[in-house]
């Protein structure tokens, strides 16, 4: 049972070799910096943007014409109007709300603009597979990846503090391996293709980077699931510790039995979780986890003062998974994600640093005596919601895990 469903996590390309490790397919020509969300990551966003020479392209789950995604809308005009290439690609159902006139201006102004499967199309219903990634490059050079939409909500605004997320910020030679998958999803055609130098770019400044960085995917439909394998990776290989700060945390069997597998080995595992959701069933299903993750000594951490969006994972200090995963089957099954692996001891120990600071001034530990009530009636509550969004992530799912349906994007 064990072998089937490994083969559930890994690819053909990803599987264990008889030495039990894992390709690890890493770049080492790379730089990269942590980026927390809120006022800092859309300054830098829409300063790469406005300072973007050749290319654009940006692909994200939920775009709004709130305050923040406005000036990121314009700001993404201008450049096209100065003539910077822009491709951008847009969930069909998160960024499905953005106003008919708004589309045709971007188009108007020369953005090459499409959206990933509405969710009625020719007959056919689809829901469960989104677009879920959030990513911008600028030029082939600058890469930025992580867990955060274009909305106000991920944004800080006046009294009114960003949801908790981060991103990372690259330069260097996994920069136009994203550069290549937003072509990817993107083009129907050669004609919609951003084309870019790869040589022209090494010649500018790769040579004196050295962090190692790979890209890493989820799309069951096309056989990839290298997120949910670094993901086990961490399981398999750490030594020391585990942090996972994580939205929506409603494990599969598969992943909660590795997850134990490392508690038992002696690998102290830490979960940052969110204290509020902007989907409240989620944080009660998640809840009802709670007494096992403490039963096989799980640190629990909620974070109280906003949202908690991010999903992080660090390993011994030494490697962070950074990205849109969440850790639930809609992410490891259905919706296309996007995250970074981060190899360098120096990036991992300051993104720990970071999470400590969280878990020490912003967290509320909790355990079988305070923080959550254990009553029976609350309990009884808890497993009833996780029984309902279980439930739902399997009719979400059940499409993907027993047909194979083509691979496309489609233009609204």
């Amino acid at each position: 049972m064990l072998k089937t469903r490994t083969a559930f996590y890994f690819s053909k390309k990803e599987k264990m070799s008889s030495a039990g490790k894992v390709r690890p397919g890493y770049s080492t020509k790379n730089k990269t910096t942590l980026i927390r969300g809120g006022q800092a990551y859309f300054s830098l966003m829409n300063r790469l943007i406005m300072e973007a020479s050749q290319s654009i392209q940006l692909q994200v789950y939920i775009l709004e014409a709130d305050k923040t995604g406005s000036e990121v809308i314009n700001n993404l005009m201008k450049a096209a109007k100065r003539g910077v290439t822009i491709q951008v690609l847009l969930d069909g159902y998160a960024s499905g709300g953005l106003a008919s006139a708004i589309i045709s201006e971007m188009r108007a102004a020369g953005i090459k603009l499409r959206f990933f499967e509405p969710i009625f199309k020719g007959g056919n219903f689809y829901f469960g597979r989104r677009l879920h990634h959030k990513v911008l490059v600028c030029d082939g050079k600058y890469g930025l990846a992580g867990g955060i939409n274009i909305s106000d909500r991920y944004n800080d605004m006046p009294g009114i503090p960003a949801w908790l997320d981060f991103a990372v910020l690259i330069e260097g030679e996994a920069v136009f391996e994203l550069h290549k998958l937003c072509n990817q999803l993107y083009a129907k055609e050669k004609a919609d293709i951003v084309e870019l130098n790869r040589q022209q770019i090494t010649n500018e400044g790769w040579n004196n980077l050295n962090c190692a960085v790979r890209v890493r995917r989820n799309d069951w439909v096309i056989n990839k699931n290298q997120i949910s394998a670094t993901y086990m990776e961490f399981f398999r290989q750490a030594s020391k510790e585990i942090v996972i700060m994580s939205s929506y945390f409603i494990p599969s069997n598969f992943f909660r039995h590795n997850l134990i597998q490392a508690a038992k080995r002696g690998v102290k595992i830490k979960l940052i979780l969110a204290g509020i959701s902007d989907i409240d069933i989620a944080k009660d299903a998640e809840r009802y986890l709670y007494r096992w993750a403490l039963h096989h000594g799980i640190e629990l951490y909620e974070y109280p003062k906003n949202v908690l969006h991010g999903k992080v994972a660090i390993c011994d200090g030494r490697i962070v998974s950074i990205g849109s995963y969440n850790i639930n089957d809609l992410s490891a099954l259905a919706s296309i994600e996007l995250n970074i692996d981060v190899n360098d001891q120096h990036f991992a120990q300051h993104v720990q640093q970071e999470f400590e600071k969280i878990i020490e001034q912003d967290c509320i530990p909790i355990s079988n005596h305070t923080g959550i009530k254990w009553n029976f009636i609350n309990r009884l509550y808890h497993w009833f919601a996780y029984t309902i969004v279980r439930f739902l992530f399997r009719i979400f799912t059940f499409y993907f895990r027993k047909k194979k349906i083509p691979f496309f994007t489609d233009v609204r």
